[in-house]
């Protein structure tokens, strides 16, 4: 008995760390309820494509390795020099969020602070992934089959 409940107990503990990974439907559908198809000029397509390419859709992605000792948080890869704090170095903050509050399974905040970020001049260009693999292409496909 106190097997099962030990290992009961260690299987909650991993599923509550499990990222949560979207689909790329149900991510668009998820974008498109919080007003980001066309938010700025940028189709649900461009979204889509740069969550992608940022973090495969993976909620709680992380990326400790950038060369200026920034850090990228969340399903958009949020970074820790402009958009976030976090307890390591200066940050503009611009998003008023600590970095990790971008790792959990509600991504209300991180389509938020993308909002914000899409209002600075760079636009989507922010997102060096966007920049590389979805500006200026045909995106019909990371919409293809969703039904929206």
């Amino acid at each position: 008995m106190r097997s099962v409940l030990i290992i009961t107990l260690v299987s909650c503990f991993c599923a509550a760390y499990e990222a949560k990974v979207f689909s790329k439907c149900e991510l668009a559908r998820k974008l498109k309820t919080k007003g980001m198809d066309g938010y700025h000029g940028y189709s649900l397509a461009n979204w889509v494509c740069m969550a992608q390419y940022e973090s495969k859709f993976n909620t709680r992605a992380f990326n400790g390795r950038n060369t200026n000792g920034s850090k990228d948080y969340g399903i958009f890869q949020l970074n820790s020099r402009w958009w976030c704090k976090n307890s390591n170095q200066p940050s503009a903050n611009a998003c008023s969020k600590m970095c990790n509050e971008f790792l959990d399974d509600n991504i209300d905040d991180d389509i938020t602070c993308a909002k914000r970020v899409v209002r600075d001049p760079n636009g989507m260009s922010a997102w060096v992934a966007w920049v590389k693999h979805c500006k200026g292409r045909n995106l019909s496909r990371y919409l293809a089959g969703c039904n929206l």
